[in-house]
């Protein structure tokens, strides 16, 4: 089994996002990689696409739950880009 660095499990998934009429497979094939690997990295990072299969419309966000969102996302941000 492969692994891959974090950064390019994300970006494989932003560019399966930034690809609105493409496939997963589509761009898994463009990368080399299996189409069930970029599968799984799309899952884990929650990742879809608006308007998905499956995806229903976003819920608004109390003002508790975009505090944590954000908080989150600093955490998850690497130390260097912090500043």
């Amino acid at each position: 089994m492969k692994h891959y660095p974090a950064e390019s499990k994300q970006d494989a998934v932003a560019l399966f996002q930034s690809r609105p009429g493409a496939t997963i497979k589509q761009v898994a094939a463009d990368l080399g990689i299996n189409p069930e690997t970029l599968r799984n990295w799309t899952r884990e990072a929650g990742a879809g696409r608006p308007g998905g299969r499956g995806e229903t419309a976003p819920t608004p966000q109390s003002p508790l739950e975009a505090e944590l969102a954000a908080a989150r996302k600093r955490i998850r941000e690497p130390a260097d880009r912090r500043g």
